[in-house]
């Protein structure tokens, strides 16, 4: 009996060490197209917070949020996305294929990304710095905080890619609908749709691996935290606006929404907010596009 116990122990240890080192190997999964497709989603009107009763005290009080048409990505943006833009892919060790969630960016990172993709589309640029909305203009990607960077304008008439607003997100996250009034996106079941520390506890997973849900977004719960455009505001929801709600009007930190695969699945509720400072880069933090539905 103590040899068979063993003999378990041991192979459960290279099973363990063999996953975890494919992490930070390429991989054959099927390939995701390059840039994320993008989803329509209506405009409508929905109960914003924590409607559940199982949330913190920055998701109350829930209220409601009208919001116009726009268009969101089907994806996370993946490695090999982020990649023929930028030029470099900044994952590294926690899943890496081209149609692996991009991690480690900056919200600094992202505004970049998201003009010089609109430049090479044709589009008319969301974020100016320095007047300009050409990043070239900009300068390197601040490491440290930066004051200039924060104040980053948006237009919001412009019709490039741009972060999805933390309301945007969440009613995308609803599929835009507050009925059902699912826990997590697309499901009250969590395995079904996200990748958390319960089912993946050692690198993130390639985009689109679980169910979508009533829209069509993968990952909307889990895999990694998705960065907004708002400031974070512990009190937001008291004075938000009802229509088309931008965010508190500074701060420190950024929103983060959606979880990720090495954060529990009360992380990856539709309604739970996080923040990070705009310099933060992690493992557990990429992004995904929007643009507005005007043209």
């Amino acid at each position: 009996m103590k040899k068979l116990k063993g003999i378990i122990i041991v192979i459960f240890a290279l099973s363990l060490t063999a996953l975890i080192f494919s992490c930070g190997k390429k991989t054959t999964e099927p390939e995701i197209p390059d840039r994320s497709e993008m989803v329509l989603v209506p405009g409508g009107t929905f109960i914003m917070g924590d409607t559940r009763g199982q949330g913190t005290a920055s998701e109350f009080p829930t209220h409601s949020v009208t919001l116009s048409p726009f268009y969101i990505g089907k994806y996370q943006v993946t490695q090999n996305a982020y990649n023929a833009i930028m030029g470099s892919n900044p994952s590294v060790d926690w899943g890496i294929e081209n149609n692996y969630p991009v991690y480690n960016v900056s919200w600094y990172d992202v505004i970049k990304y998201c003009n010089l993709l609109s430049m090479k589309e044709g589009l008319m640029p969301v974020y100016r710095i320095y007047g300009s909305v050409n990043p070239d203009d900009w300068g390197e990607v601040p490491d440290l905080n930066s004051n200039i960077w924060n104040a980053a304008f948006c237009d919001w008439d412009a019709n490039g890619y741009r972060l999805p607003t933390e309301a945007e997100w969440e009613y995308a996250a609803r599929g835009g609908a507050s009925d059902p009034d699912y826990l997590y996106s697309g499901s009250d079941s969590i395995d079904d749709v996200a990748w958390y520390n319960g089912n993946t506890y050692v690198c993130s997973r390639p985009v689109g691996g679980k169910a979508a849900n009533g829209l069509g977004l993968h990952d909307m719960s889990g895999n990694v935290y998705e960065w907004c455009w708002d400031w974070f505001y512990g009190d937001y929801y008291y004075i938000s606006p009802s229509d088309n709600p931008t965010g508190h009007v500074s701060g420190t930190a950024r929103l983060l929404r959606g979880g990720s695969w090495s954060y529990y699945e009360d992380e990856c509720r539709v309604s739970h907010r996080r923040s990070g400072y705009p310099t933060t880069k992690d493992s557990n933090i990429g992004f995904r596009i929007c643009r507005n539905a005007n043209d």
